[in-house]
């Protein structure tokens, strides 16, 4: 078992821990197992890119307005910072097993992220606009913190420098603002007994351009299950037109996150 602050183990003690793999986030993640009940823990080094202390904010803003975990346990221990949350019940959207019927996942993902972006964003502090993502990309460039191993297959052998001039002389003249979720991708959709039941991994969450969160979706339906698909999210979110423009320039973003 991983060294955790004295206060978290008495919280965690008599579960057993069983490391999560999938995505590319810097945190170690471990789904905790009691007979009771499941939590889900992650821990990160307190200097890394992203920290977690933002996820437990947005999560905790988010509380009563979706469902999302419950934050059970958030504190620094050394060198790494800790956030342990409650488990959604339910199979994660990218799961092979709605290949059985993959238009009503189609629903469902849509729905999810109509509801998503009905979200008031008045007064909300998170702001995830594209000059604030744009700065934030140029000092992960400047800084030598983007995986060039990571990126896309159609971008493979690319500098982050040369992207990020692609990303500058690309940049949409209109933001449609909206409370995204920032990595809308299957495997943080949360589906149980033919209904989206949560949300998870929230920490890019914010107020940005809806196109945020329909770019990576669109990315991640075709990456699990087949571009053909797309059109029927896109019918059940409610959108006629798709601005495929704005779908290349978000998911080039992506590559800097």
């Amino acid at each position: 078992m991983t060294v955790v602050p004295p206060s978290l183990a008495r919280l965690i003690d008599g579960y057993s821990w069983e490391q999560i793999t999938i995505g590319h986030s810097e945190a170690m993640t471990y789904l905790l197992k009691d007979i009771a009940d499941n939590q889900y823990l992650k821990i990160q080094p307190i200097h890394s890119i992203e920290n977690l202390f933002d996820e437990k904010e947005k999560i905790e803003w988010l509380q009563g307005k979706l469902s999302v975990p419950d934050v059970l346990y958030y504190g620094k221990y050394e060198a790494n910072e800790y956030l342990l949350v409650s488990e959604i019940k339910g199979i994660n959207a990218s799961d092979k097993s709605y290949e059985a019927d993959i238009r009503l996942l189609m629903q469902l993902l849509g729905a999810g992220l109509k509801t998503f972006h009905s979200l008031s964003i008045e007064n909300c502090s998170f702001d995830q606009r594209l000059e604030v993502k744009l700065e934030e990309a140029k000092r992960r460039v400047d800084n030598g913190l983007v995986d060039e191993e990571d990126f896309d297959e159609k971008r493979k052998g690319l500098k982050a420098k040369e992207l990020y001039k692609e990303l500058i002389s690309n940049k949409p003249n209109n933001e449609d603002l909206v409370f995204t979720h920032g990595d809308y991708c299957l495997p943080n959709i949360i589906i149980d007994k033919g209904k989206v039941s949560g949300f998870i991994d929230l920490g890019r969450a914010g107020v940005a351009d809806r196109y945020q969160d329909l770019a990576l979706a669109i990315r991640s339906i075709t990456s699990n299950f087949g571009s053909e698909y797309i059109p029927f999210f896109l019918k059940e979110y409610g959108l006629k037109e798709l601005d495929e423009t704005k779908v290349a320039y978000y998911q080039l973003m992506d590559e800097f996150f």
